[in-house]
């Protein structure tokens, strides 16, 4: 069979039913992604004789002797296509895992095609961008801009792999052949609650090209979290790499590795597992009352209550609630329920290990290799200096990927075999193993007097951590933020995480703020319009203030840092947006109009520790690498460590080399989550840089006999007086003396600040159908000093997008077995093109920070009150209040029947 691919010709024989996707990619044509392989998001899109075509739907026979073209020969580094420039420019991507097939889908459009994207692009999804900056590329608009010497911070330059994410050539973690490579894939359980009582590996190992089947038998037995966090006893140790007990439909039960990966899924078919199954609880209210199934045994101590399946409990109070409702003239109680709710990064969870010189490498999609590295050198007994851990460019990860759920099986497999393991996420596997947002239902009640005055506050807060903790903990403590945002003297949390036999539950942005943030901004409307005072009036009357203490689990002191009134700034400017946008018409007959907003503060590292340390050194080449381990998934740190680098060292972006996120290269570093890759690997970058700067500055003083102040250096050189040296005639000087211009810096978590969003829409509901238009959208955040504003902007409208579908349209379904039943993007719905509303963004400055330049981050905080804004605005279209997510169509068109019964009975 004849192919020509990029305008080579060749003879191949793909495999019977191989689809085009994979014998590309076998090809070495990694710029074609793998998103889902069932035709849903486009990252695999090629050309065939120029038509763009989703390769993992296309069969690999059917482009015999046609042209196919792929990303890479759509143009080069060096050559790029109009497309690829704008793409680059605008710049239209964030973690760029679906950008090839947005760039080879969109090259295609004639001009009537892009006057109408939404559908246009109905078959190419992003999860990062929220659309604007994708919409922006395809019509040529620029947001990149180039940095003087010294002045990178404040300007939105280019990403440093811009270039190699819209050429393709940008590896991301699976983008790699290694000879000899096997490959593991895993049985999972059918059943919500088993005991397995034996495993006939005989079938399985009689199939061609199958090596091993691994159970829970051939495994370290050694109890761990799967959680990644710097302390891990935050997090119970109630995990086993392979167990002989499942709890949840989907659990791994075995992994059987093969030649191939077909003849590894024929393995899986073969292994023949007898269980006995056992009492499940599904739900966390039932998983508590006596005599309900157990999941876990009493010998772990951090389990709170095992018999009762109660992981944690949180009951913290400040002043007394009795007493504040008895003052109070009015009283609200609601209780409100935010779903189970998947990452949908488009790269799916993926690691390949081997061993080299008797160590282990492990290149794995991580948002902490440092300490995956901890972890695997844990379970597996190994040294430090065994194992080495790296991450490539990752392909979103949204909390996700911290966790430890795929570099475990290859390192065993690796371990044992001694060649190259490779293990990939299916998209079905993310949805029914990996770990979804915690389904969590609150209990608000709020007392007030009548001219607003908050006297009580009390929540209860039940969430749902699945089969196993991993973040369980942490979440619920980190929800207790939610009664932070307002001045109360009389506040009351209890929190309950409980286990039930449901894929566990795990981080995702927001972490644990985002489901108590629709509880509290949603009964803080009801609790307006029930005093008849303006929502965003009620607000400005009960936020917390400068000065106030940020007072949520406890009254005691804290690190945050809070000077000023940045959350009414954000208010009142999402007030005046939305009045000044107050004439936008009705889409027609039928609809309803209503406009909604909400707040939420949300602090800029977690309270757990957090520690990165950077390193600086000016090369021969005169170039200075920056060292750090923060892994790039899209947030954008890479940019904004190569600025703050950049800044501090009188130079441009392009003289800075960035070395990331390998624990060989780099420092430990907690990880990319919570907002500390900016906040806390920032701050590292920073002082490693000043260091260096201040090095070169005393060796230029010492060999010029001038005093350093009066030393200077910008991008060619240091001047001391009135002489000038290059910074070639530096660094020859100092290799002479043995000396080299480094240093590395750490920084932690501590101090604090705080972020303050406030998001306000306007939204058109249809009375009989239920269809919710989101008319306008306006969120205002305090960023602090903003390193780059293209960026800044991007995150926001990103967080934006998956909040409307946090909202809207996803639920991660589970049936009354305990099965995952919409396992695939078509079912699941993550907004497309055509479901992403324009979000007007306003920064607000502010210099309150100890984040390197003043600077915060805002890819988490921004998703938080995006949910009740919404629910707010459907009920001041439509008068009635809906108090669980998504608010879908049917659910909105069922109550509003109900309504209008009610009204006409």
């Amino acid at each position: 069979m004849t192919y020509t691919v990029n305008g080579k010709s060749f003879h191949e024989a793909p495999a019977p039913g191989q689809c085009l996707r994979t014998f590309l990619r076998d090809l070495g044509h990694f710029g074609v992604k793998k998103g889902c392989d069932a035709g849903d998001c486009g990252a695999c899109t090629v050309w065939v004789d120029g038509d763009p075509v989703h390769s993992c739907i296309t069969p690999a026979f059917r482009a015999e002797g046609r042209e196919v073209t792929t990303i890479e020969g759509l143009g080069s580094p060096g050559s790029l296509h109009p497309v690829q420039r704008q793409f680059r420019d605008a710049p239209g991507f964030q973690c760029g895992f679906c950008t090839a097939g947005m760039i080879m889908t969109s090259a295609t459009f004639t001009e009537a095609q892009k006057a109408d994207l939404p559908r246009a692009l109905k078959g190419n999804l992003c999860r990062c961008t929220g659309y604007r900056a994708i919409e922006d590329a395809i019509n040529g608009v620029v947001g990149i801009e180039d940095a003087a010497p010294g002045k990178a911070v404040g300007v939105s330059v280019a990403a440093p792999a811009a270039d190699d994410v819209v050429t393709g050539r940008a590896e991301f973690t699976m983008d790699t052949h290694m000879e000899g490579m096997l490959h593991l894939k895993v049985v999972h359980s059918p059943h919500a609650h088993a005991r397995i009582v034996s495993v006939d590996k005989s079938a399985a190992l009689a199939v061609p090209g199958v090596h091993r089947v691994y159970t829970w038998e051939d495994v370290p037995r050694r109890r761990y979290t799967t959680a990644i966090h710097t302390d891990h006893l935050v997090d119970p140790d109630d995990t086993y790499i392979l167990d002989d007990t499942v709890r949840f439909v989907g659990q791994r039960v075995a992994a059987v590795l093969a030649d191939t990966v077909a003849a590894a899924e024929e393995g899986c078919r073969k292994v023949a597992v007898r269980y006995e199954e056992l009492p499940a609880v599904f739900d966390p209210e039932e998983a508590m009352a006596d005599g309900a199934p157990q999941l876990h045994g009493s010998d772990d101590p951090f389990v709170r209550d095992p018999v009762h399946n109660i992981l944690l409990e949180l009951h913290s109070h400040i002043g007394d609630v009795a007493a504040g409702f008895a003052r109070a003239d009015v009283i609200h109680e609601g209780t409100y329920f935010s779903p189970r709710v998947q990452h949908a990064h488009l790269e799916t969870h993926g690691a390949i290990a081997w061993t080299e010189n008797g160590r282990l490498n492990v290149r794995t999609s991580s948002q902490s290799p440092s300490i995956a590295k901890v972890k695997l050198a844990y379970l597996f007994a190994l040294r430090p200096d065994q194992l080495r851990v790296f991450c490539k460019r990752m392909g979103g990860g949204f909390g996700g990927k911290q966790e430890v759920i795929s570099e475990d099986l290859v390192a065993l497999a690796a371990l044992d075999t001694g060649r190259p393991v490779s293990f990939e996420y299916t998209r079905e596997e993310e949805f029914t193993t990996a770990s979804p947002r915690h389904p969590m239902s609150l209990t608000v009640r709020l007392g007030a007097k009548s001219d607003g005055t908050l006297t009580a506050l009390q929540i209860r807060n039940v969430s749902n951590t699945g089969a196993y903790g991993n973040h369980g903990g942490e979440t619920l403590y980190a929800g207790g933020a939610a009664v932070m945002i307002y001045r109360c003297p009389n506040k009351k949390y209890d929190a309950y995480s409980v286990y039930t036999n449901t894929v566990p539950s795990g981080a995702l942005r927001g972490y644990g703020m985002t489901q108590p943030a629709f509880a509290v901004e949603s009964a803080m409307d009801e609790l307006a319009r029930a005093l008849h005072i303006d929502p965003l009036e009620l607000r400005r009357r009960n936020i917390v203030r400068p000065g106030d203490p940020l007072v949520a689990l406890h009254d005691g002191p804290d690190d945050v840092m809070f000077t000023e009134d940045t959350l009414r700034r954000c208010i009142d400017l999402v007030d005046d947006a939305l009045a000044r946008t107050a004439d936008q018409a009705s889409p027609g007959p039928g609809w309803l109009v209503g406009v909604g907003t909400a707040a939420s503060l949300h602090e800029t590292a977690p309270p757990t520790d957090h520690v990165c340390e950077a390193r600086v050194t000016l090369g021969n080449d005169l170039v200075y690498e920056v060292a750090v381990g923060t892994a790039e998934f899209g947030e954008g740190t890479s940019t904004a460590h190569v600025q703050i680098a950049a800044t501090q060292l009188g130079t441009t972006p392009a003289r800075i080399r960035l070395v990331q996120a390998d624990t060989d290269r780099t420092g430990f570093d907690t990880g990319a989550f919570a907002s500390a890759g900016l906040f806390v690997a920032g701050n590292a970058v920073l002082r490693a840089a000043n260091a260096v700067r201040d090095r070169i500055l005393e060796f230029a003083a010492a060999h010029t006999g001038v005093h350093v102040v009066l030393c200077s250096m910008d991008d060619a050189g240091v001047v001391c007086g009135d002489r000038r040296m290059s910074l070639a005639e530096l660094v020859a000087l100092a290799r002479i003396r043995g000396i080299r211009f480094e240093a590395a810096r750490k920084a932690y978590g501590s101090p604090r600040s705080v972020t303050s969003n406030a998001q306000g829409f306007r939204v058109a509901v249809h009375r009989v159908t239920g269809e919710i238009r989101i008319l306008h959208s306006v969120q205002a955040a305090d960023a602090g000093g903003v390193v780059n504003p293209a960026q800044v902007r991007g995150q926001v409208e990103g967080g934006v997008a998956q909040g409307i579908g946090f909202a809207l349209t996803e639920n991660h379904q589970v049936d009354a077995s305990g099965a995952v039943v919409n396992a695939n993007l078509r079912n699941y719905r993550i907004p497309t093109c055509a479901d992403v509303p324009r979000t007007e963004v306003i920064l607000v400055d502010s210099s309150d920070s100890v984040g390197p330049m003043r600077s915060k981050g805002m890819a988490e905080c921004c998703i938080n009150p995006v949910a009740p804004a919404l629910a707010n605005a459907l009920h001041d279209a439509t008068g009635v209040r809906f108090r669980a997510l998504p608010l879908t169509p049917e659910r909105i068109y069922s109550r509003l029947g109900e309504e209008q019964s009610v009204q006409r009975a």
